[in-house]
């Protein structure tokens, strides 16, 4: 059979549960809808603001947008955020302090925090060098949350307990939100007043709620992954209890200056479009998930999330068992991307992480997840990370060329 007779064999397959997801969009944007009308979003909104940024009324509109999004008191939506993981490190060191400790309790987290935390790299101001101690729960034997661990897991120095909703580059299922919401109550019961932030980048939308609606305190992600609904340029956001918040905010800006801060220089309209655009941009990723994994299960290829399983973020991990593999995967990717087709991905280092990457990415904006793209670490066992994707049948293209290079 060929790559193309796979791809199209796989898609009718599943048209189903593409019925399904498009259900799931109509419930996301419905919600999208309500919180724009509740915030009287109008034209003015859009004007842009410079310098400080201060009585910017389309950034305090969409602070409020996205706080009602997520179930959450407060909501600091900034384009001064260069990535998620920025996002994250301000809510990190804007709520610990020395003597605090930073419990993750789904294993390893993502590369890019190792550096933050301080378990790679010296000199950069970790947390470990600002005092604040970090222990984590490994997963079990299956790959799941260790609950008799977490269950005793919360001690007297525990700050905040640290939740990554999507697995990253590690090969264990990502966090439905009932999975999120035991964490929280188990972590609660040991410590009413403990934290629990969820890093919640590529999770947004693929329910019908978000975290805070589960009880988490804190939550954080990027924009140019979902919620920037493949137009935002640059940004991230935090959303939760109010004071936590706000000290987040006032790690990006100053003490004294906080959320008051932060020019949206001419781009209110695309956060905001990009925001209304998001559930549908999500519902095409998740199809694309399915897709994929579908696909090279059939072909014999490990793959997590297990064909047909219900989506819990818009990545799809498939296991090549060669770097060779990997590298003409993400080549085949590159070459149906709409923007720098002609490049040839090559492997080398990334500022963040600890192993060389290969990364297809021929994305409108530099580094958007939610536009089609690929990646993974030159390690074994050679896993790609297949994300994103503004129509399944963009997912579907790559697929096919994909499946024909590791031929």
């Amino acid at each position: 059979m060929s790559s193309s007779d796979s791809v199209r064999d796989a898609a009718q397959t599943l048209s189903p549960i593409f019925r399904e997801v498009d259900l799931l969009v109509k419930e996301n944007l419905n919600r999208v809808l309500k919180a724009l009308a509740n915030q009287h979003l109008g034209g003015h909104h859009f004007a842009g603001s410079t310098g400080y940024g201060h009585g910017d009324l389309g950034r305090l509109a969409l602070d409020r947008v996205y706080a009602e999004l997520m179930g959450a008191p407060a909501a600091l939506v900034r384009l001064q955020f260069v990535s998620g993981t920025h996002a994250i490190a301000c809510a990190l060191f804007g709520n610990l302090r020395p003597g605090d400790e930073l419990l993750a309790v789904t294993g390893a987290p993502y590369d890019t925090l190792e550096e933050v935390i301080g378990l790679r790299g010296q000199g950069q101001g970790s947390l470990a060098e600002f005092g604040v101690s970090y222990r984590q729960l490994d997963l079990d034997s299956s790959g799941e949350v260790n609950w008799p661990a977490l269950a005793e897991g919360v001690k007297a120095q525990t700050r905040m307990v640290l939740i990554q909703r999507s697995c990253g580059y590690s090969w264990r299922p990502s966090l439905t939100l009932a999975q999120i919401g035991r964490i929280i109550q188990v972590a609660k019961q040991q410590n009413p007043e403990v934290i629990c932030f969820v890093d919640n980048c590529y999770g947004e939308f693929v329910e019908d709620r978000e975290p805070p609606a589960v009880g988490a305190d804190l939550v954080a992600g990027s924009l140019i992954k979902n919620p920037g609904g493949t137009l935002v340029p640059t940004g991230g956001y935090v959303a939760g209890q109010s004071p936590l918040v706000e000290a987040a905010a006032c790690r990006l800006t100053a003490p004294g200056i906080g959320s008051s801060g932060g020019p949206t220089l001419d781009q209110n309209r695309l956060l905001f479009q990009g925001l209304f655009l998001a559930p549908q941009m999500v519902g095409e990723a998740l199809k694309g998930t399915y897709l994929s994994a579908e696909v090279f299960h059939r072909l014999g290829y490990p793959v997590n999330p297990p064909p047909r399983a219900p989506g819990r973020d818009v990545i799809q991990g498939i296991e090549l068992g060669s770097s060779r593999k990997l590298v003409a995967f993400c080549r085949a990717i590159q070459s149906c991307s709409p923007v720098g087709a002609y490049l040839d991905p090559v492997p080398g280092a990334m500022p963040g992480y600890e192993s060389e990457l290969v990364m297809a990415g021929g994305t409108f904006v530099d580094g958007s997840t939610s536009e089609l793209s690929a990646d993974g670490p030159l390690r074994p066992p050679y896993r790609v990370f297949y994300q994103g994707g503004t129509h399944w049948t963009h997912v579907a293209l790559g697929l096919e060329a994909a499946v024909a290079a590791i031929r």
